[in-house]
């Protein structure tokens, strides 16, 4: 185990950006990493992974000791126009996104309080500030992110700062419906101006800087969406 005092929690870091994060945090820091599959980083001697599901209703992992910062990467893609969206979808979105991130918080609050420049960091969407057709559910979601990242900003500085990321279509596990050949890939790419498809690494690198560089940052929501949303081209 790294003994360095440098110590991150990440939940959803088995897969897509959370997976990123914590592969730069893990060089030089401890990184406990909550997910439902242990992923690339496990046997890492700087990397314990945690099992938990977020749409459980079970307790979270005590973890014990200081952090720098605590990490919400889950999240989830429902597209469907109202007529075929229920309640139940609406309700799976808010658990894993604005529920999860809660729950993630408030268990792991105590672990970043007295350390300096701590921070909290979470995942919203593009979708919460454009409007994109079939996206009610997850920009419903999304959208609570970014009012609790507003709200702890205020409630928690000057002590803790807190920030969110709202990227548009990345090429993650979780997205491979969407990118799943050639048609669909360069059609997601024509609709951003900068006619690409977003980097899980260039993310992490982004959110690393806010985590490791930053002091002057806290009740942002950065959009890293290829030009979406901000200008038409």
């Amino acid at each position: 185990m790294n003994t360095s005092v440098n110590t991150y929690i990440v939940a959803g870091a088995s897969s897509g950006i959370g997976l990123e994060l914590a592969k730069i945090l893990v060089k030089d820091s401890m990184v406990y990493g909550l997910s439902r599959t242990a992923g690339a980083l496990n046997g890492n001697a700087n990397y314990r992974h945690l099992p938990f599901d977020f749409l459980s209703d079970e307790k979270l992992p005590e973890i014990s000791g200081k952090a720098n910062a605590i990490i919400y990467c889950p999240g989830s893609i429902t597209l469907k126009p109202i007529e075929r969206l229920s309640v139940s979808d609406i309700e799976r979105d808010f658990a894993i996104n604005a529920k999860g991130a809660f729950s993630f918080i408030k268990s792991y609050i105590n672990n970043i309080k007295n350390t300096p420049n701590a921070a909290i960091l979470l995942f919203s969407s593009v979708a919460v500030q454009t409007g994109l057709p079939y996206h009610a559910s997850i920009a419903m979601a999304k959208g609570a992110i970014e009012g609790l990242t507003r709200a702890l900003a205020a409630e928690l500085s000057p002590n803790v700062r807190v920030n969110a990321i709202a990227p548009s279509l990345t090429d993650t596990p979780m997205a491979q419906a969407l990118l799943n050949n050639e048609t669909k890939v360069e059609a997601n790419k024509q609709r951003h101006p900068l006619k690409n498809i977003g980097s899980p690494q260039e993310i992490a690198l982004f959110a690393n800087h806010l985590l490791t560089q930053s002091t002057w940052i806290t009740g942002q929501v950065f959009g890293i969406n290829g030009g979406m949303g901000t200008i038409i081209k």
